[in-house]
């Protein structure tokens, strides 16, 4: 049994935010049905490198779905997809505000096919508002919720702005979304209700930031508090520490217990940052590591992802599993990393081919007859791998 084994989801979106999110309902067990057009979404080549015909992106984003080609501005394939509609409970979509509506399927179109559709609305700066219609990546949300500046900021405070890494104004969004579909899941079994959900980045990115309460409060801005308060932590000399192999170490060493124990270990009155900087730069990295682990610091070694990957302690924790590609083989995937007692989740197939289920889903759920789809085949409606 899988905790959303029942449920069935329309997905209608790409590149990375969109698809994160399906992905995760996919993983705890729905049935996620991702809907392309015939000739494919531009996240299947948006990398540049292909592997079975697709960008690494878009093997670790569409795990555990199907695939249906059909094209929304062709009468038949808009029929299509509100006939698939009145059997799913999910719609997830990340075009621009106004386009589902200029589709002819709006929430108001919907929910008259099926009240108890929740349908959730992803975009840069949400359904409504002065931004609704600028155009949105992960970046944009990302700069303009203060985590670009913060993130330079922590490199150097008289430094450039500094772009996360891996388009986390995606993913914590996306995460967001998930969350609440499920929340939305729960009302609907509770009322027999859907609803409609708008996810905008901005919103999320801008509720991740904790340093905004800080200025909220204070009337100043990270540095500015720092520099007056001292966070109250009682001496720090955290940080990313070079070792004599060339490897780094990220420490964590706050509070007056760290600095009692640093002491102790360096036998000094007063522990600087600097004094513990030194003491790494003549250790390799992994014997820094062992040493301030052991002593009870967090403590980390610096990885780049092929470290990761070997990493005993993920493969311990299942955190990689195989899986079997039609065109890229056998491939090596991350698994779902929540465990769970009762409903483990699980990465159970590949990224689908583009139409690789277009047949079995008109047929099967639609009754559409053989013919009738080598028809529409035909037409350009939909497409099959």
């Amino acid at each position: 049994m899988k905790i959303l084994d029942d449920i069935r989801v329309l997905d209608l979106t790409h590149v990375w935010f969109g698809p994160w999110t399906t992905m995760m309902l996919a993983e705890m067990g729905a049935e996620v049905i991702r809907v392309e057009p015939p000739w494919g979404s531009i996240d299947r080549m948006a990398e540049g490198a292909l592997f079975g015909g697709s960008s690494y992106t878009f093997h670790h984003l569409n795990l555990n779905k199907k695939d249906v080609t059909l094209d929304l501005k062709k009468p038949e394939g808009l029929e299509i997809f509100k006939a698939l509609v009145k059997k799913s409970d999910v719609v997830v979509q990340n075009f621009s505000p106004g386009t589902m509506e200029r589709l002819g399927l709006g929430y108001d179109v919907l929910k008259e096919l099926n009240p108890g559709i929740v349908y959730a609305a992803l975009s840069g700066f949400g359904q409504t508002g002065p931004y609704t219609k600028r155009r949105s990546f992960a970046m944009i949300a990302e700069a303009m919720s203060g985590h670009t500046r913060l993130t330079g900021e922590r490199v150097d405070p008289e430094g450039p702005p500094i772009e996360m890494a891996q388009a986390y104004g995606d993913l914590g969004p996306g995460t967001m979304a998930a969350m609440c579909i499920i929340g939305a899941l729960r009302y609907k079994d509770r009322t027999g209700l859907g609803q409609a959900i708008d996810v905008a980045q901005l919103d999320c990115m801008t509720a991740y930031n904790t340093s905004i309460t800080g200025y909220l409060l204070s009337g100043m801005r990270p540095l500015e508090l720092r520099k007056k308060y001292s966070m109250g932590r009682g001496g720090n000399f955290s940080g990313l520490m070079k070792a004599k192999d060339g490897g780094w170490i990220r420490l964590a060493g706050f509070g007056p217990r760290s600095q009692d124990m640093m002491k102790k270990y360096l036998d000094v009155e007063e522990v600087t940052k600097e004094m513990v900087e030194e003491e790494v730069a003549g250790m390799t990295r992994d014997e820094a590591v062992e040493l301030f682990t052991g002593m009870g610091f967090p403590c980390a070694p610096v990885y780049h992802v092929d470290e990761t990957v070997a990493d005993p302690h993920l493969a311990a924790r299942d955190m990689w599993v195989e899986v079997e590609h039609p065109r890229a083989g056998k491939l090596k995937q991350i698994n779902f990393p929540v465990k769970m007692s009762e409903t483990p989740a699980k990465v159970v197939s590949h990224a689908p081919l583009l139409g690789e289920h277009s047949k079995e889903v008109l047929t099967e759920m639609l009754g559409v007859s053989e013919e009738r789809f080598t028809e529409l085949v035909k037409a350009g409606v939909t497409s099959t791998a």
